[in-house]
């Protein structure tokens, strides 16, 4: 590589936007540059990645996914394998790296900043989402990686603000100004609207407050030195379900065939019915293709130009009866192959 390729981390927890923030910024990004985006998810079947390429559909935005676990983990070995496979394959001009949002982004920070990469990397501004509501919610403030991610940030961003009031606005203030120096830069934004300029500037070496506390299930992809197996169906199945737990959260997956098709009312009302901290889904439904992101019984639609397949993902914090959404979720469906 004649050029270090500039790279950037976009943090945050669950359901603070990342995936929104990096649409946007992929809609304002130069003409002329090929952007590459290597996301990482909690659950097995890979719902941000598909949102990424079903709502960016263009020859110079290349994304790849590392589900099933974390990125952020000391070994690294699926995010080492997707790092080196899209820098040989896209040759970006920069590199958007978005780590599931119970990772701890340190061992990261670590790997790209290794013997490694140094010489093909340049990391620059990490940029941290937060929700500011949850700056009165113990159970984010009393969490490792919540408070890790804000503290490595050189960009702290507030998205979501269209959401808030003036009392969240005043107490992300203040948290912000008692962050240890250098401090970030911080923005109050709504829907993701990160600023292009704030990729270029510089990376801080931060630290974080306690490096070692994230612990995150391994799923058994992370204990192999090859490319992870994409998930596949297997002939004449209308859906694969896979399951992962881990940083006191479970989640689980439907995988749906590329023949099938949903209801979009009916499928929105199951979707907005949930208790559950956190669902996403990709589906083909009878009003074309939409993705759905479901926080705090808020649902967001996306309006996406293609998906090969339809697949959902619930993340909770607490255990759930899978069965039973499952036969809900099939109750959605308006066309399936025949077996």
């Amino acid at each position: 590589m004649k050029k270090k390729i500039p790279t950037n981390l976009i943090t945050g927890f669950l359901g603070s936007g990342k995936t929104t923030a990096i649409l946007h910024l992929l809609k304002h990004k130069p003409e002329d540059e090929t952007w590459a985006v290597l996301v990482n998810e909690f659950g097995e079947v890979g719902i941000d990645g598909a949102l990424l390429q079903g709502s960016s559909a263009r020859n110079d935005v290349v994304v790849r996914e590392v589900p099933g676990g974390c990125m952020c983990c000391v070994a690294g070995l699926p995010m080492q394998i997707g790092l080196n496979m899209l820098i040989a394959r896209s040759k970006p001009d920069r590199l958007l790296i978005e780590p599931t949002g119970l990772g701890h982004p340190q061992e990261i920070i670590n790997t790209l900043q290794g013997d490694y990469y140094q010489e093909i990397l340049s990391l620059e501004a990490s940029i941290c989402l937060l929700d500011p509501r949850n700056l009165e919610d113990d159970r984010y403030l009393e969490n490792d990686n919540f408070r890790d991610q804000i503290h490595l940030a050189d960009v702290l961003v507030a998205n979501k603000t269209d959401l808030s009031c003036e009392d969240d606005r005043k107490r992300f203030e203040q948290f912000a100004k008692q962050l240890p120096e250098p401090h970030p830069v911080t923005a109050w934004v709504k829907q993701g609207e990160l600023s292009v300029e704030w990729l270029d500037l510089p990376h801080s070496d931060r630290v974080a407050i306690n490096p070692k506390a994230h612990h995150a299930h391994k799923s058994p992809q992370q204990d192999k030195t090859t490319e992870p197996v994409e998930l596949k169906l297997p002939e004449g199945q209308l859906f694969l379900r896979k399951e992962n737990k881990g940083q006191n959260h479970f989640s689980c997956g439907w995988l749906f065939s590329e023949s099938a098709s949903f209801s979009f009312d009916r499928l929105f009302s199951l979707i907005h019915a949930q208790t559950a901290q956190r669902l996403k889904a990709v589906a083909k439904t009878d009003q074309g293709v939409r993705g759905f992101n479901m926080q705090d019984g808020v649902v967001s639609i996306i309006e996406m130009e293609e998906s090969p397949d339809s697949r959902l993902e619930i993340i909770s914090s607490s255990p759930m009866d899978w069965d039973h959404f499952e036969s809900q979720l099939q109750q959605t469906i308006i066309y399936q192959p025949a077996a």
